[in-house]
């Protein structure tokens, strides 16, 4: 081989032009040594990118400006849900039967007044209607015990309507003023079990079915009901 290569033209001497040394082959094993080594470069940067990724999106989940706080602590923590038998609460609290006899007191009063007009105008209208059958007054009075007879049905039948919107306000103004109690009241109980949601149950309502270890209605009855003497004092 060193004959060989001593005996190989000098292309210089030739005046041929030099060409650029031909790059050798590497061998097999050190080409294989380098493309593992790539790959352990790429795989530590996919991994390092996974990272990142998950550092990134994670912590925009909790910080992005257009996520509620209200969302963001749902998220950290259970949602605490007590409720109230609407209907155990008025059959038990105090307030609401003082409330109910006075409204019960004042329908009674009122339809006393319109049933004791109602007899006075009845008896007075068949009365002349007896005198009409018999033409025991002249025609011209009839007319006007007619007349004046129709402005007194008239006038009973306004006081009636009057007196059942009267009644019907009253009754309102009593809803309203227990729900202005209660929700007050449950303001000051909740500043202690900070519960979530205090909700309202009823038969017939809008909630179909709730577990009894979610009652709450009767330790809030037993402090309205002494809220409630407390100020009767």
């Amino acid at each position: 081989m060193q004959e060989d290569y001593n005996n190989k033209p000098d292309i210089s001497q030739t005046g041929e032009q030099a060409f650029p040394p031909v790059k050798q082959e590497e061998p097999e094993e050190e080409k294989r040594n380098i493309f593992q080594g790539h790959l352990a470069i790429e795989l530590i940067l996919l991994i390092g990118l996974a990272v990142l990724y998950v550092l990134f999106f994670t912590s925009k989940k909790t910080t992005e400006p257009g996520t509620s706080l209200a969302f963001q602590k749902s998220g950290e923590k259970s949602v605490k849900v007590v409720f109230i038998n609407i209907d155990s609460l008025n059959n038990q609290y105090l307030f609401v039967k003082k409330l109910k006899a006075d409204l019960e007191a004042t329908g009674k009063l009122l339809e006393a007044e319109i049933l004791s007009e109602q007899a006075a105008f009845e008896k007075e209208a068949t009365s002349f209607q007896k005198q009409a059958a018999a033409n025991a007054i002249p025609e011209d009075k009839a007319k006007i015990m007619y007349e004046a007879l129709m402005q007194k049905q008239q006038a009973l039948a306004d006081k009636k309507e009057r007196y059942t919107q009267q009644v019907a306000e009253k009754e309102q103004a009593m809803h309203l003023t227990l729900l202005d109690t209660v929700t007050n009241f449950l303001k000051r109980y909740n500043r202690t079990f900070k519960f979530d949601y205090i909700l309202g149950y009823a038969n017939a309502g809008q909630i179909l079915l709730a577990s009894d270890t979610l009652d709450i209605t009767g330790d809030v009855v037993k402090e309205l009901n002494k809220e409630y003497k407390e100020k009767g004092k």
